[in-house]
């Protein structure tokens, strides 16, 4: 058993050698073909010209070596044609050596010459010699490779014409040579034309194969643009957006402060004008120097003065209550005459007191969807404003239009009018206060938080006046769904 398994084991020792060999012999020669591919490549390149350089090196190398594999195979096998003929065989073989050395240099201005001009030119010396091997189809690989790798449209049709003519000359004109490679071995022509037609469609294979990896790059290179112009014009927008929410806060801001300090000045000023009567009437009764028709003459100013400062508190605290709530409206189902009626009866003293005459004419049984509190403030506000603009014996309505989908509620007075320049400004929110027909002071805050309660309701507010005419307020409140 030892003496027969003997040469088995020695058999597959070899057989591994060889294997061995054969893998090592392969990686050597892969080396030495991406050394080649890499002459004159640098870094500082575009992708793209790197990759038509290593095609470049990798066509010469291959030319290489079959430019010398020819010739040796020629003279090896056939004793029919003289050495000289076979050594001017090798002369192309000579340019991509030359090719090499210069891309090995970095050269590569001076190596795309030598190669379009050399190798053509040697090629046709072989066959003006007298020497027909069967490469003149390599006139057609040389066109096809102009294109590819000449950037000058004049070297391109230079190279062309170069070619074109010389395989015309020596395939057409020039049809038979002194040594004629197929005369004396037909396999070895044929083999060399094989060659040939094999190495133009494995050019023509390499030149499409790098532009459709070049515009696979440019497509996904251009994919990666758009996203990115994409995901720009995203981010653009929202600073764009964020520019004018910016914007609008420091417009919003400015308001604020405006308001703010207006706040303030009332609070400084109208705020203790009233104050200070009464308690200038309290301490004028105290230290008797008030007579009881004198006391009973200064109450109705002091009580002018008390209505105009709980009118100013009541404000001033649903204002700071609307601030703190910028975001809260709760709608509900509201009876709209009930609404009306409880303003109607809480101002008609002070309607009264002046000698007003205020009608109510709002219907029965009509309902909104609205902020209770918010619309009853709005209504208190219109209707105190309507008393203070109008005369003694002057008329103010307070009524509701129907609509199908909507209320219109309105407060309508007799009183002195409003100028078109007063109504601007309180269309741009320039908040103003006059002096009533009975010299009622106000603040303008009343018609300011009118129109901001409306718009968080989703109304408007409306005027219509006239001076010496009166004027119309209203607002739309939608009926329930």
């Amino acid at each position: 058993m030892e003496i027969t398994a003997q040469p088995l084991i020695q058999q597959k020792e070899s057989a591994n050698r060889y294997e061995r060999r054969f893998i090592l012999q392969r990686k050597q020669l892969l080396t030495l073909f991406n050394l080649v591919q890499s002459f004159g490549v640098s870094s500082a390149m575009e992708e793209y010209d790197q990759r038509k350089l290593r095609i470049f090196n990798q066509v010469n190398f291959i030319q290489l070596l079959i430019g010398l594999l020819f010739p040796v195979t020629g003279m090896l096998m056939s004793q029919g044609l003289p050495a000289s003929a076979w050594l001017i065989a090798c002369l192309p073989a000579l340019v991509s050596v030359l090719v090499l050395f210069l891309n090995y240099q970095k050269k590569q201005e001076m190596a795309l010459v030598a190669y379009f001009i050399l190798y053509p030119f040697f090629t046709c010396v072989v066959y003006l010699y007298g020497f027909n091997p069967g490469i003149s189809l390599s006139f057609i690989l040389f066109g096809i490779l102009a294109v590819f790798f000449l950037n000058s449209l004049g070297n391109i049709i230079f190279s062309l014409s170069f070619s074109m003519v010389s395989y015309f000359l020596l395939a057409v004109v020039i049809r038979h040579q002194p040594y004629e490679l197929r005369e004396i071995s037909n396999g070895l022509y044929l083999m060399n034309q094989g060659l040939s037609l094999l190495f133009i469609f494995y050019g023509l294979f390499l030149i499409k194969k790098e532009n459709s990896i070049y515009q696979g790059r440019i497509l996904t290179k251009n994919t990666i643009l758009e996203d990115k112009n994409t995901q720009i014009q995203k981010q653009s927008r929202k600073l764009e957006e964020s520019a004018t929410l910016l914007k609008q806060q420091a417009t919003q801001l400015a308001e604020l402060n405006s308001v703010k300090t207006k706040l303030f000045s009332i609070i400084s000023h109208d705020l203790k004008a009233p104050m200070y009567a009464i308690r200038n009437l309290f301490k004028e009764a105290h230290e008797q120097k008030l007579s009881a028709d004198d006391l009973k003459n200064n109450i109705p100013e002091v009580l002018n003065d008390m209505n105009y400062a709980v009118g100013l508190m009541e404000n001033l605290l649903q204002w700071a209550k609307a601030q703190m709530q910028a975001h809260t409206v709760n709608p509900e189902i509201v009876d709209i005459e009930d609404s009306i009626n409880e303003v109607y009866q809480a101002l008609l003293l002070p309607a009264r007191n002046k000698g007003v005459i205020l009608l109510n004419d709002a219907p029965p049984k009509v309902f909104g969807y609205c902020d209770k509190d918010m619309m009853s403030l709005v209504l208190r506000n219109l209707l105190s404003n309507a008393i203070k603009f109008t005369p003694e014996k002057g008329k103010i309505c307070i009524g509701v239009h129907e609509h199908p989908t909507f209320l219109e509620i309105y407060v309508q007075d007799s009183g002195m009018g409003m100028s078109h320049e007063a109504l601007m400004r309180i269309r741009n929110n320039d908040y103003f206060t006059t002096k009533g027909t009975a010299s009622e002071s106000g603040t303008g805050l009343g018609l300011m938080l009118c129109k901001e309660f409306l718009v968080r309701n989703g109304g408007q507010l409306y005027i219509e006046s006239e001076p010496g005419e009166g004027s119309t307020f209203s607002f739309s409140v939608p009926k329930p769904a």
